[in-house]
């Protein structure tokens, strides 16, 4: 079985999703590929993931719940899963290891006019920031990375990602990468 979803469902999904995290009031954020996606990077094929603050997980869930949606704590214990008609939405609240908080990663987003509804997306620089940390030896594809990166580049803050990702030697050698096509600029 693939797990290549109908985009308009995924779409549909993110727009049910963000109109009951709206209803909260709680700090949250459109990431991962569809918040490229919001900033003109390819449509995702798999999912869609928001980042909500790790504090205000037991409150989304039960808004979620309190809505119709059956959320699901899968045995990783940074995420809850959402299925809405058969599209996956992922709500993130620990990333690269991390606690997402709303003083924190919560911070550096803009509200964009999504298929009718105002949503949250965290900023490009952000969003570069984790695609590449998240690059390990079990998660290493540049190719599924390089299209989203090449439409968002104007966009992103380097030195930022740069600092952010030091370390990290499966994302240094995608910046490598990225150098020596001319897709970002020569930056240390």
């Amino acid at each position: 079985m693939s797990d290549i979803v109908d985009r308009s469902a995924m779409r549909e999904a993110m727009r049910v999703v963000a109109s009951v995290l709206k209803q909260t009031q709680l700090p949250f954020a459109l990431g991962g590929g569809y918040g490229l996606w919001a900033w003109g990077g390819p449509e995702p094929e798999h999912d869609v993931d928001f980042l909500v603050a790790e504090a205000d997980v037991e409150s989304i869930v039960a808004a979620l719940s309190k809505s119709g949606l059956q959320p699901e704590r899968p045995p990783e214990d940074w995420l809850v899963k959402v299925h809405v008609e058969g599209a996956l939405v992922d709500l993130l609240h620990r990333v690269v290891g991390e606690a997402v908080t709303a003083d924190g990663l919560l911070q550096s987003v803009e509200d964009l006019d999504l298929l009718g509804i105002r949503v949250p997306v965290l900023q490009p620089t952000e969003l570069i920031s984790l695609k590449l940390a998240s690059l390990t030896e079990h998660n290493c594809d540049f190719a599924a990375v390089l299209p989203a990166v090449r439409a968002v580049r104007e966009r992103v803050d380097w030195p930022r990602v740069l600092s952010r990702i030091a370390g990290n030697p499966f994302a240094e050698a995608f910046i490598f990468l990225l150098k020596r096509l001319d897709i970002v600029p020569a930056v240390d």
